[in-house]
């Protein structure tokens, strides 16, 4: 394994490791003005939600590296403390990539990288209108991390309004993860697109205490088949099943055939049964799962 320094590193070094390890990242596509009214746009990924109540938001603006200069967004919030954060998908991804060019002061970045602007209802910056989401903000402090090259200021930005496109909401009128066809940002010009074929879900252990990977029996723990995602599955069973609900397995089908062709044969046993589990498993199916793995 690499292991690194990060005081021996330069700034575009630990800049290059830590943007593609922390990812992906959520894009803040940020809107404000600055105290004559020139608008300015431009996306960080240095971005995400930290509190609920109040609602609250944090991006950072960077110092750019390779000169150490502050960008347009930072200097505007410090003279008018509202913005807008307007939420990316992928049909203005590569709009709003033109939207981070390094524009001269006081160009209009919603009309170089053909964005509509929207009037706010509570704040002076306009919204986005291709947006699925554009949240008004105020903001409620700035925190400068340093004077070096590379060093952030966390912008405090506390939701007031939110605008939701009525076209990603579910009959429930929440939000649907499917529709809204976000982006996120990873290293360098890499981007990722979340689509309904690669979301998944994962049940949250908040009102169960599951058993945990430890309770499991060693010779599942210690799997050849079973993989780290497999074993978290199974850990977050709240009990084990009953001997008559693992003896009852013994009569499905799938698990009879394997039963009797390894017979005098333990290790193949242990491996097919675990093949098995694991299926059960990418089926969703946790408890006969386990109840296959306690047969043994």
């Amino acid at each position: 394994m690499l292991t690194l320094n990060t005081s021996e590193l330069s700034p575009v070094q630990l800049q290059n490791y830590m943007q593609y390890a922390i990812a992906p990242r959520p894009i803040c596509f940020a809107s404000t003005t600055d105290a004559a009214g020139n608008i300015n746009l431009s996306p960080f990924s240095f971005f995400n939600m930290f509190s609920t109540n109040p609602p609250l938001c944090i991006f950072s603006p960077a110092r750019r590296v390779r000169d150490n200069t502050t960008k347009h967004t930072l200097e505007n919030v410090l003279e008018v403390k509202e913005c807008v954060i307007n939420i990316v998908n992928y049909a203005m991804v590569q709009q709003t990539s033109l939207a981070s060019t390094e524009y001269a002061k006081g160009t209009n970045e919603f009309e170089k990288a053909g964005f509509t602007m929207l009037p706010s209802q509570l704040v002076r910056p306009p919204r986005v209108a291709e947006a699925p989401v554009q949240m008004e903000c105020i903001v409620k402090e700035i925190i400068h991390l340093g004077d070096n090259p590379g060093a952030g200021n966390l912008i405090l930005a506390e939701v007031k309004l939110i605008h939701i496109r009525e076209e990603i909401l579910d009959a429930e009128g929440k939000i649907d993860q499917a529709k809204i066809d976000l982006v996120a940002r990873l290293g360098g010009d890499w981007y990722c697109r979340v689509t309904p074929e690669n979301l998944f879900k994962v049940t949250k252990p908040l009102t169960t205490l599951g058993l945990g990977v430890d309770a499991l029996p060693k010779a599942v723990r210690n799997s050849k088949v079973l993989t780290g995602n497999d074993l978290g599955m199974l850990g977050n069973t709240e009990q084990f099943p009953s001997d008559e609900e693992i003896d009852a397995v013994s009569t499905w089908p799938q698990v009879k055939e394997i039963l009797d062709a390894t017979i005098g044969d333990s290790g193949d046993r242990e491996r097919e049964l675990h093949e098995l589990a694991r299926q059960l498993l990418n089926e969703g199916k946790v408890n006969e799962a386990l109840k296959v793995l306690l047969l043994q």
